[in-house]
């Protein structure tokens, strides 16, 4: 099975064209907003989730569910906001489909991983990967940085070899940063980042601007070199945004 076609509408134009990886995975990204992420499997090709996040798949694909690992990677698993087991997906014969939705409105990114290289990503940014990947749990070292980085103490590695992809919530907005460039970032705001960038968290300066300024006491510190994502919109906001606006008891 093929990548399906799609019609002339909106649904096309929203639709990356499909892309293959250094191990030959072909894959397409499909829409903006609520983007899907379709895997096309080759026999004896395997892609690995966290379950519960296969939207749908052909009959020739087959999953199998397991711990992934023994109980210390269940407990980093989940640790790192994601499920206790994870999902086998392999294609038996022919060409086969398997599709991953996102859970919120956002971006799903593709992340080419060489061998031993890895990628710090925020708790349940991963969506999934090609079998010869590796997920585990990053723990953070600095106490500050758990405390008041807005992503917490315990976020996700992804090492290499192999593609695999994120998805991570809002508009999301790549930078490159040189040897020693800071860039300074509102908490909760960082999706994802090269092990080779210095994560830290410093306090905002002035009584006016940590008061008043609507940015809070810290700001997280990003310094170079490496790659940085971005998002525009975390969920931790966005709930705090909707909060006013629930009903409360009478009571």
């Amino acid at each position: 099975m093929q990548f399906p076609s799609h019609d002339s509408g909106a649904g096309s134009r929203a639709a990356s064209a499909a892309a293959e990886s250094a191990s030959g995975l072909r894959y397409q990204i499909i829409g903006e907003d609520m983007p899907v992420l379709t895997v096309e499997l080759r026999p004896g090709q395997t892609v690995f989730t966290e379950s519960g996040a296969m939207a749908w798949m052909s009959g020739n694909v087959e999953m199998q569910t397991s711990s992934g690992g023994g109980l210390g990677k269940m407990f980093g698993r989940m640790l790192a906001g994601e499920s206790l087991f994870i999902t086998d997906f392999t294609c038996t014969g022919g060409s086969g489909i398997v599709a991953f939705a996102a859970d919120f409105p956002g971006k799903i990114i593709p992340i080419p991983l060489a061998p031993g290289q890895s990628l710090i990503a925020q708790k349940e940014a991963f969506l999934c990967a090609e079998k010869s990947v590796d997920l585990a749990a990053h723990f953070r070292r600095r106490l500050g940085a758990g405390l008041a980085g807005g992503e917490g103490f315990v976020m996700q590695r992804l090492t290499g070899p192999g593609l695999a992809f994120l998805s991570i919530d809002g508009t999301v907005v790549e930078y490159t940063l040189a040897e020693g460039q800071l860039l300074k970032v509102d908490t909760g705001h960082v999706g994802a980042f090269d092990p080779t960038v210095q994560f830290e968290i410093e306090r905002v300066k002035g009584f006016a601007n940590a008061l008043f300024g609507g940015e809070g006491l810290f700001l997280a510190t990003l310094r170079g070199p490496g790659r940085v994502w971005l998002q525009s919109m975390p969920v931790m906001n966005l709930a705090g945004r909707l909060a006013g606006y629930m009903p409360t008891s009478a009571g």
